[in-house]
């Protein structure tokens, strides 16, 4: 465990890669942590080297123990003295300093010095470690070692910050779950070739977020989940850090398992983009199931691609999603966990919310600690950042935008002003974009007007429309140039492979959520921002429905009346726009895809579609039928299985806002009837938008025709018309509905029927595209399991404001 020369790095090779040659020794960046940050470093440190009975990292008031061992420690250095193996118990003490290339000499440490006797006297020392991140000289050691032993210490050892740099670089397992040091090393001394280019792409695209990364037991939780069952979902409110955990996840993954970081927008994205041949894939996907609102077509997507997932993920691939939580709850019902085990929640499913005060603290420190604000602001800050930490909710971003001049020039440095700030950012955002001047407010409304993902290109090519943006904010498009450049960092961030394309983006989702609400109250910038929005921008990012304007908590751009038939022109357009290219290519298998391009249409049409359901008042649908009165008659030929479609959620709407002739309505119903039996399908017993279409009556009807029609054709297999089933095929799903349906009216015997169905539908040869293994079957990884540190009595803002 003990590195002799460590010059020496040995990494497990593979015959497809070559390790990157970096000269000279491994450093990290030691000096910028603080000095609880490196404590707690230090205990994952020896934990790795010593095992899981070194005891966590104590009080500082415990007369000299930053930690203890009770073990023997085989293969210590050869400069402890001995050759064979250390014994304890042993004290681990800690000295940090924020000074970058500074040297510890005997001086600093008579406090520690006077502190040893007592403990040997007490049985608590035999050997005595001293870690350090300064230099130590050939001199100073010696100094230090007899001052030691004179003291009665058996065995003193000092391991200053080169023998830790060296170990954190030997220890790939150790990176899992520490991986804040990516961002203070030379990445080319600890990866190879190619881990090294997917890192240093990851840290240039997020910086400052590896830079202040905190390890949390949600961290701890997501990174033992993807070791240990490859899949992780991560839950939380906006601004908690979810997106962060699964960078750093990307980064170790990249590090421990060689993994290629993909990152997809979609389900269907993960499942074209795996490479069999290439199992060693990280595949990251950010709000999975919708970015502020659930979005129906999302979820339906993982549901039916799942098995594909798994097969990936049994195959080596690692898949990382993460969810507002408030989304996965709408998005639950239809993930159909029940049928992969991996999706059971005690195993992969983090609340990343879940942070102890300590964890919080750190994390405010990091942030102030790596920000821009003055010496003096952090020191008239420091008394109420204890008090900080414990504000509900807490969201890191608020700490992040806490450390920053940008964000915080009305602040008032009390108490209850900063913990205003860190519980109500909106209010705040609001104010600091009405501060902006014209070239930054152009700046933001260019990337609000961008893509889905928030990207603007770079470089920079302005149409008609952005142009029109810098007009209308009184800048100038050499102006808004600059404003970018000089928003990066703060309220932009640059962005590129493999996070996205390159360009500009908003640092955080809730800085344009915050723009979003903004926006409205400046009538000069509105239309021109609706108009500037690209097509799955204003789908995605656009709401007529001010009845519930509670709900969306100020997310969306809100359109007023006025602007409704501009915004239901458009959609219009769009929804009727045909697709004139190739729909469908045959794959070397001899089945037939739909080509990437078609996918988009379709993906744009559901959009539209839920635009209208969700997302439109009456008024706007009255606005929007009245440009496109053909819509429900268009909305009819919907295929099964209808709980995935969407046509039948437009329906539901429209016939609630009293916008549903009873004629195209009773046509609705025949064909649902039709496709309750031929398919079968049974979406429409439980599905909301059928609970609005179908009367009692109609109900009445549809399970007769079922008992009549549908099951006398299951004893032969008629029923479903399959001699093979497909592992993502809901035929037994359907027979189940009706099995539970028929149950619940106390019609145990055709219940009985739909039962033994689907038992004999089961028993169908299936016909997987791959085969599945569970990776709970196979051999264990190497686990290395960092425990928490407990905090001290000493604030840990106690150097925040230390240059």
């Amino acid at each position: 465990m003990w590195l002799d020369d460590p010059m020496l790095i040995r990494f497990p090779m593979t015959t497809r890669r070559a390790r990157v040659a970096a000269p000279g020794e491994p450093t990290f960046e030691l000096h910028t942590l603080g000095w609880r940050a490196f404590q707690d470093l230090c205990a994952g440190v020896l934990r790795t080297v010593w095992g899981q009975s070194a005891q966590a990292f104590a009080d500082s008031n415990d007369a000299g123990r930053d930690g203890a061992f009770y073990g023997v420690w085989h293969d210590p250095p050869d400069k402890a003295g001995v050759h064979d193996y250390l014994r304890g118990p042993f004290v681990l003490q800690c000295k940090h300093t924020k000074k970058a290339d500074s040297t510890l000499s005997e001086s600093e440490l008579e406090e520690e010095f006077d502190k040893v006797p007592g403990l040997v006297n007490r049985g608590l020392c035999r050997s005595y470690v001293l870690m350090t991140n300064a230099r130590v000289t050939g001199s100073s050691e010696e100094k230090i070692r007899e001052r030691l032993r004179k003291s009665g210490v058996e065995y003193p050892l000092v391991l200053a910050g080169g023998w830790v740099c060296a170990t954190i670089a030997a220890h790939r397992e150790l990176r899992l779950f520490v991986p804040r040091v990516y961002g203070l090393g030379d990445l080319s001394q600890i990866l190879d070739e190619r881990a090294y280019a997917q890192a240093s792409a990851l840290i240039a695209a997020a910086r400052d977020q590896v830079a202040t990364f905190v390890i949390t037991e949600p961290y701890r939780r997501a990174a033992e989940a993807v070791q240990d069952h490859g899949f992780v979902l991560l839950l939380g409110e906006p601004a908690v850090g979810k997106s962060v955990i699964a960078l750093m996840l990307a980064l170790a993954t990249a590090d421990n398992w060689d993994c290629l970081t993909v990152k997809a927008r979609t389900a269907s994205e993960v499942v074209d983009r795996w490479n069999p041949h290439e199992p060693s894939q990280f595949f990251w996907v950010d709000d999975a199931f919708g970015a502020v609102r659930h979005q129906d077509q999302l979820t339906h997507d993982w549901a039916r691609s799942m098995p594909h997932v798994m097969t990936a993920i049994s195959k080596g691939a690692r898949v990382v999603l993460t969810s507002r939580d408030y989304i996965y709850q709408d998005a639950r019902p239809l993930l159909k966990e029940y049928a992969y085990p991996r999706l059971r929640e005690h195993k992969v499913l983090v609340n990343v919310e879940d942070l102890t005060v300590d964890e919080r603290k750190q994390i405010l420190y990091n942030h102030l600690a790596r920000g821009d604000q003055p010496a003096d602001v952090k020191a008239e800050m420091k008394p109420f950042l204890d008090h900080a930490a414990t504000a509900e909710p807490f969201r890191p971003e608020m700490a992040h935008r806490l450390g920053l001049r940008a964000f915080t020039s009305g602040l008032s440095l009390t108490e209850a002003g900063i913990a205003e700030f860190m519980t109500h950012p909106r209010e705040f955002l609001k104010d600091i974009y009405e501060q902006l001047d014209a070239d930054q407010q152009a700046a933001l409304a260019l990337v609000y007007a961008a893509a889905v993902d928030g990207s603007l290109e770079s470089p920079l090519t302005l149409d008609e429309a952005q142009r029109d943006i810098i007009s209308r904010t009184g800048s100038t498009p050499a102006g808004a140039t600059r404003a970018l450049d000089a928003l990066t960092g703060s309220f932009l961030q640059i962005t590129g492979p493999p996070l996205g394309r390159p360009g500009w983006t908003f640092r955080h989702p809730t800085l344009w959520e915050g723009f979003a609400s903004w926006v409205p109250t400046q009538s000069h910038l509105l239309t021109v921002l609706l108009a500037g929005l690209t097509d799955t921008a204003l789908l995605t990012r656009v709401d007529c429905d001010d009845e519930n304007a509670d709900q969306q908590q100020g997310m969306l751009l809100r359109v007023p009346p006025p602007l409704y038939r501009a915004v239901a022109q458009r959609l219009a357009t769009i929804h009727r726009r045909p697709f004139a290219g190739r729909r469908a290519i045959r794959q070397e298998t001899g089945e037939w895809r739909v080509t990437d391009a078609y996918a988009e249409h379709l993906r744009t049409r559901s959009l539209v579609l839920a635009f209208l359901a969700r997302r439109s008042n009456d008024a706007f649908l009255r606005t929007y039928l009245a440009i496109d009165p053909d819509l429900p008659a268009n909305l009819m030929n919907f295929g099964s299985y209808v709980s995935t479609a969407s046509e039948p959620g437009v329906l539901a709407r429209l016939h609630r806002a009293g916008l549903l002739s009873e004629q195209i309505r009773l046509r609705v119903v025949d064909r649902m009837a039709h496709l309750a039996i031929t398919t079968p399908d049974d979406g429409w017993i439980s599905g909301s938008d059928w609970k609005i279409l179908l009367t009692s009556d109609d109900r009445a009807r549809l399970f007769e025709k079922v008992r009549t029609e549908l099951v006398p054709r299951l004893a032969t297999n008629e029923g479903w018309g399959a001699s093979e089933r497909d592992e993502d095929d809901p035929v037994e799903s359907a027979l189940f509905g009706y099995e539970r349906a028929f149950e619940n009216a106390d019609d145990f015997d055709t219940a009985e029927v739909f039962a033994q169905a689907r038992e004999m539908y089961s028993q169908l040869p299936a016909r997987p595209s791959e085969d599945y293994t569970d990776l709970d079957d196979q051999s264990p990884l190497t686990h290395t399991r960092l425990a928490p540190t407990p905090m001290t009595s000493r604030s840990i803002f106690d150097d925040v404001d230390k240059e």
